[in-house]
């Protein structure tokens, strides 16, 4: 193979996973091998890998146990069972819940190597130039386990034409994501066009998308393309679709359904190509039970659906994103604040941000403009979430909040080491790791010494500190 294909080895047997690392390694790819599926659970988010290869039979989380686990996290991530114990009742369960491949020891290496080059292809992206790979995403940054999943959804289906429906909380980066899978897709060169539906008057939707001949209406004076041929053979996207109209939403339906759009007061029709990527921050399941959105456009345009993390979820990218809004704030403003206070770095840190990454961003730079130091204190910070911490969490968000930092101190008490992280709560590992995978938890990060290299995104030397330090 002309790039190496990342795998992660799950084996107990010394010998066996020695063995198999090597002729893997032979073989061009790259290997991370592990003893257990509890361990390769704390290494997946880190490593990355394109497929996993694991023993059936092991102590604790078998194979098939460590399979549903990755399923759940990582849908699209391929699996092949080995196991000396092989049966054809072991392979028809396997297979039948979605296992790539079952091989029963011993099995030829061909075989094997065969089948990790057909799942590395079903795999994705680690094939694509590295340039490509690093261009499509570059303006999203995180080293957030949750982020990096839907962001692996995305890659995968910017390949195809495929509608997709990017649905989460304001402020989350619906746009920066379509614009991300728009450049990873292969209408890359042509036009992405934006929309905002519930920006635009119910009277002016139809103009705005589809355009008008002259004459059409008062004003209309001469003839004008909409949003649609604006975008032909690119990228449509239509944010905040959920507020469009109900009258309107037929229209759309139909030029989604024939691929062609008539302008107002033409006699004929254009036809477009267009991809269509829509967002919203609305429950569309339960406004199509309110009758407010029409279920076959709901169908249309919810191919694919994408669900960004809100920034609460995704923590350990707070300081990244922080520090890379400070960078910009200083360029625009010609001022040199070098970072931010540790304590004022716990309060963003422990903030509920109901308005998101959006919210941050506004935070910083009101932080970076009234700044009179070289380091943002916490008192600015305290002053621009005034607001949100006044405002008293409900009791289950209250409970989970409480969960996640009794989780991250205990993980900082025992610098990373969940076994005895596990015993001081009580806990048996493996319950302890579902609760780490719960609430998107990695271990590794809170090592003094990881052996893993850094997850992509950068930013300071107190952004890599405050791994640690998370409350």
């Amino acid at each position: 193979m002309t790039n190496p294909t990342k795998i992660l080895l799950v084996d107990d047997d010394a010998d066996l996973r020695k063995l198999l690392s090597i002729r893997l390694k032979t073989a061009g790819h790259e290997v991370r091998a592990v003893t257990c599926g509890e361990e390769a659970l704390a290494v997946l988010a880190h490593f990355k890998p394109r497929l996993v290869v694991s023993d059936l039979r092991m102590d604790g989380m078998d194979g098939l146990e460590l399979f549903d686990s990755i399923r759940r996290d990582y849908p699209g991530l391929p699996v092949i069972i080995l196991t000396a114990h092989g049966s054809i009742p072991h392979a028809v369960d396997a297979t039948q819940r979605g296992v790539f491949g079952f091989l029963t020891k011993p099995f030829d290496g061909k075989e094997l190597l065969g089948l990790v080059e057909r799942a590395a292809r079903l795999g994705g992206a680690e094939e694509e130039p590295s340039s490509r790979i690093e261009d499509w995403r570059a303006n999203i940054i995180t080293r957030s386990a949750a982020l990096e999943d839907v962001l692996r959804h995305a890659y995968l289906a910017a390949e195809t034409d495929t509608n997709i429906l990017i649905q989460s909380e304001s402020g989350t980066g619906k746009e920066l994501l379509a614009r991300a899978v728009h450049r990873a897709s292969p209408r890359s060169s042509r036009p992405f066009v934006a929309v905002n539906c519930s920006a635009i008057p119910e009277t002016l939707l139809e103009s705005e998308l589809f355009g008008h001949a002259k004459g059409s209406f008062t004003g209309a004076i001469q003839n004008r393309k909409g949003l649609f041929e604006e975008a032909d053979g690119g990228t449509l996207f239509l944010d905040e679709v959920g507020d469009m109209p109900l009258a309107f939403q037929a229209k759309l339906l139909r030029a989604l359904q024939e691929g062609e759009v008539r302008p107002v007061g033409a006699n004929r029709s254009v036809s477009v190509d267009v991809r269509v990527i829509s967002a919203t921050h609305r429950d569309l399941d339960q406004a199509m039970a309110d009758g407010q959105f029409r279920a076959d456009l709901f169908y249309r345009l919810n191919v694919v659906r994408l669900e960004l993390p809100p920034l609460r979820e995704r923590l350990e990218d707070i300081p990244l994103l922080a520090n890379r809004f400070l960078a910009e704030a200083n360029a625009r403003n010609k001022r040199q604040v070098e970072g931010f206070a540790p304590d004022a770095m716990e309060l963003m840190m422990s903030a509920p941000w109901p308005g998101n990454v959006r919210q941050l961003q506004n935070l910083v730079e009101q932080a970076a403009a009234l700044c009179t130091t070289k380091i943002v204190p916490a008192t600015l910070v305290q002053r621009a979430l005034r607001n949100d911490l006044g405002t008293l969490p409900s009791l289950a968000d209250a409970r989970e909040r409480f969960d996640r930092e009794y989780l991250i101190n205990l993980l900082r008490i025992t610098e990373g080491n969940v076994s005895s992280a596990a015993r001081m709560a009580g806990r048996h590992r493996t319950e302890f790791y579902k609760l780490l995978r719960r609430y998107r938890l990695d271990s590794a990060l809170f090592r003094p010494s990881p052996t893993t290299e850094e997850p992509q995104g950068g930013g300071s030397a107190y952004a890599t500190e405050i791994r640690g330090r998370v409350v």
